[in-house]
């Protein structure tokens, strides 16, 4: 049987529980062998909004989320690939990377109603299996054009702009961020906050 790997990317600034509980719902609903938590490099439809985490601190942050956790791991090929992330290059190398393996890309709802913005969806669409990730009891309006397979997960309300808030103003941030992220926070001295 090929190998069923999922995408999952993301710029990760810095990776909260909403994104674990994401990884581990869609594996186990699609029987998916991996969830690759892939790291934007430059996210491109992210840069110019606000100032970025260095990639190789939120790779460590992700590889920290995701050390002790069946069926994730972190992902740097867009950080080793360098200049802007597309997904449509990630899936081409992850074709490389595990030849023969059937690709899905993992999007939550509202960048799925946005996939046709992305650069070269067409080709993301014909490289893998779409994913979405709906919000329980609703459905995300997606372009008609492609096939998407659905999947219900908790919602929990986190995001990660949230949290670079609750570093540098004191907020707890007890059970959205794992210790062990937490831990490699406190390390690099990321966001700010001191704690």
């Amino acid at each position: 049987m090929p190998q069923r790997i999922g995408l999952f990317g993301g710029t990760f600034d810095p990776p909260h529980v909403g994104h674990l509980v994401t990884a581990v719902n869609v594996r186990h609903a699609l029987q998916l062998d991996v969830v690759v938590l892939m790291v934007a490099n430059v996210p491109w439809q992210k840069e110019r909004s606000r100032e970025i985490t260095p990639a190789e601190d939120r790779f460590a942050l992700v590889q920290a989320a995701v050390a002790h956790v069946a069926g994730l791991e972190a992902g740097r090929t867009e950080i080793d690939h360098g200049g802007p992330s597309y997904t449509a290059d990630t899936l081409s190398l992850l074709a490389e990377q595990y030849p023969g393996a059937e690709l899905f890309t993992i999007v939550g709802d509202d960048a799925a109603g946005g996939f046709t913005t992305w650069d070269r969806y067409d080709e993301v669409a014909a490289r893998s299996t779409l994913v979405v990730v709906d919000r329980p009891g609703q459905k995300a309006e997606l372009p008609r054009q492609f096939p998407w397979q659905h999947v219900e997960v908790p919602h929990l309300d986190v995001s990660s702009t949230d949290l670079r808030e609750r570093f540098n103003d004191g907020r707890p941030l007890d059970f959205l961020i794992t210790e062990p992220v937490l831990e490699v926070v406190r390390q690099r001295g990321l966001y700010g906050g001191g704690r």
